[in-house]
């Protein structure tokens, strides 16, 4: 345990950014799987679905939580698939 009055706030301040983050990234991921698997029943739903997982995308790498290089390949991916999709249909 820390004994340095900062420290101790700054351990406190970690634990709630860390609680935060770790909501964003869990909203990310259900987001994503939503998308992923509308895009493996129906393409006419998987628009919405779609948006709505790029909007919380853009969301995290705007609050930081992930990196925006790691936002523009988790977006690309989406999209990769989602055209896939379209094409076999």
């Amino acid at each position: 345990m820390a004994n340095i009055r900062s420290q101790i706030k700054r351990n406190r301040q970690a634990v709630k950014r860390q609680a935060r983050n770790k909501a964003v990234r869990s909203e990310l991921r259900t987001r994503t799987k939503k998308a992923n698997a509308a895009i493996a029943d129906d393409v006419t739903t998987a628009e919405e679905a779609i948006q709505l997982a790029v909007k919380r995308i853009d969301k995290a790498a705007a609050k930081g939580v992930i990196h925006k290089n790691q936002a523009a390949n988790r977006k690309s991916k989406l999209m990769k698939r989602a055209a896939k999709a379209t094409a076999d249909a």
